[in-house]
């Protein structure tokens, strides 16, 4: 049994055979004892004096051979043991590396099958997978390098035929070899979808951003006086200050499409959709500048009329005053007279300053072509002819 040459011919039967040989040695272990008793037994008579049932030389040689056979018997347990645990790291080793070849292969097949997602929520959960997947990697990969340490440490042995072991661990290397190639290419995959899908969306929030602000700036609402004009006034230049941080970002589009894959950069309508977000902000531009001058020109015309209104006011009243005047008889009250025409015409001097800024005003949104151009000539007319 002990002299036995069978080793096994994979893990489990080595296994079996390690569990009888541990009966094997359990045994050797009890007979040892028995022969030590039995020996010890046998040496007393060749210690005794007088009568001798047998030669001492006799015994004591017998006695010497059953323990050298018993001695020869533990090393040829011992020796076997040895051989059936090496024989077991080795069988453990090719089972490892067929672990290691069946794990490679099921990745191999999820990769082969993965796509990179249709949108940018898809992408974001295939990225997420895929992180997990580097995880199982990192802790496979650890595996695979106590696995192949073992493998050397048989070959420096030198038990066994090193054929095997090297084509093994060279066939293994170079699946996951590959593996990783294949993972580090759908990871570089997914991150070129991630950034398309991203700068997709991007550009889709930035073309929704400048449609809400186009129907913002091409209001047609621009007061109904001097108040609610200034508060629109004030509004859209936050609005327009908006429309110029955003510049940045539309001038950028063209860089970021630059640094997509050729397969997303190149799409033609990836490049149609970057024109037209470039052409939305030129026109929500332009018309932001026009729907700012325009709520200047109508602030200008409420200001103006509330200026005429003013002078005809002042008119009327004086007006009235000089209708009603009558020449005074007495000394004193025509000097009264006097210094209140005195007043007067220091009080025409003045207005006739803010109607001649009115006409200046009138002038300016003649001039600039405004829609109500006709209504605010009339009133400079009827505001100079009252004057």
């Amino acid at each position: 049994l002990l002299v036995s040459k069978d080793l096994g011919k994979h893990l489990l039967e080595v296994e079996d055979l390690l569990q009888k040989h541990g009966l094997l040695e359990a045994d050797i272990s009890a007979q040892t004892e028995r022969v030590q008793a039995l020996n010890a037994a046998a040496l007393k008579f060749s210690e005794l004096e007088g009568y001798q049932p047998c030669d001492p030389q006799i015994i004591c040689n017998r006695v010497n051979h059953v323990q050298t056979c018993l001695e020869e018997l533990g090393e040829l347990a011992g020796k076997r043991r040895k051989e059936l645990e090496d024989s077991r790291q080795l069988w453990a080793f090719f089972q490892e590396m067929e672990e290691a070849e069946v794990w490679i292969r099921e990745k191999e097949q999820i990769l082969a099958a993965k796509t990179c997602g249709r949108d940018l929520s898809s992408v974001l959960t295939l990225t997420n997978k895929h992180k997990s997947m580097l995880g199982e990697l990192g802790s496979r990969r650890a595996l695979l390098h106590q696995t192949m340490k073992r493998g050397e440490q048989i070959l420096a042995k030198k038990r066994f035929s090193p054929g095997g072991i090297q084509e093994k661990m060279r066939e293994v290397r170079l699946r996951w070899k590959k593996l990783e190639e294949v993972t580090g290419l759908h990871q570089q995959r997914l991150q070129e979808a991630l950034n398309f899908f991203q700068f997709s969306a991007e550009t889709d929030d930035l073309v929704a951003w400048l449609q809400d602000t186009y129907r913002i700036v091409s209001s047609d609402d621009f007061g109904h006086d001097d108040y609610s004009t200034q508060a629109l006034l004030r509004k859209h230049r936050a609005v327009v200050e908006e429309v110029e941080k955003h510049r940045a970002a539309v001038l950028a589009l063209r860089k970021q499409l630059a640094l997509l894959a050729p397969e997303h950069r190149q799409g033609v309508d990836v490049q149609i959709r970057v024109v037209e977000v470039e052409q939305l902000y030129g026109e929500v531009a332009e018309v932001a500048v026009l729907r700012q001058q325009w709520l200047q020109d109508a602030l200008a015309v409420y200001r103006m009329f509330s200026e005429v209104h003013a002078c005809e006011v002042w008119v009327d009243e004086k007006e009235q005053w000089l209708e009603r005047m009558e020449v005074p008889e007495e000394l004193d009250e025509v000097e009264v007279v006097q210094h209140r025409f005195e007043s007067l015409d220091q009080e025409m001097n003045s207005v006739m300053g803010r109607i001649l800024d009115v006409n200046q005003v009138v002038q300016q949104l003649v001039d600039g072509g405004h829609p109500s151009s006709e209504e605010v000539r009339s009133c400079q007319d009827h505001l100079n002819s009252r004057y």
